[in-house]
């Protein structure tokens, strides 16, 4: 149950994100899109992400930290080239800008409706 909660979070982060940044488009609404995209981007980010973070160790360190949010935009604009390319989703992110801005919105949001979502043991 709980994650399919954090994967309705990611799709509707995902959808606030291409309704406040002009570079994020979408061929079609429907929350199809949206949770197929949640998924994508989940797979995008527990593979290619820590694979980035270890590369970039020393910029990470050397930023405090900050580099990591131009990683969230890397992984974005990937994740986005596979929905495409592979999948055919018909969700596109016009450049590294638009990237690392709706990355930013996507974790703001999620961060916050997480919030929420309380972590029982069971």
């Amino acid at each position: 149950m709980k994650l399919l909660i954090r994967w309705a979070i990611s799709a509707f982060s995902i959808f606030v994100a291409v309704w406040l940044v002009p570079g994020i488009t979408v061929e079609q609404d429907g929350w199809v899109l949206y949770a197929v995209m949640a998924v994508i981007l989940g797979l995008v980010n527990a593979i290619v992400r820590p694979l980035l973070k270890l590369l970039t160790c020393p910029l990470i360190l050397l930023t405090l930290g900050l580099f990591v949010l131009v990683i969230n935009g890397i992984t974005l604009w990937v994740a986005a080239a596979i929905a495409n390319g592979v999948f055919g989703v018909g969700f596109f992110v016009d450049g590294f800008w638009s990237a690392f801005l709706g990355a930013l919105i996507i974790s703001i949001v999620s961060v916050f409706l997480s919030i929420f979502v309380k972590d029982k043991e069971d």
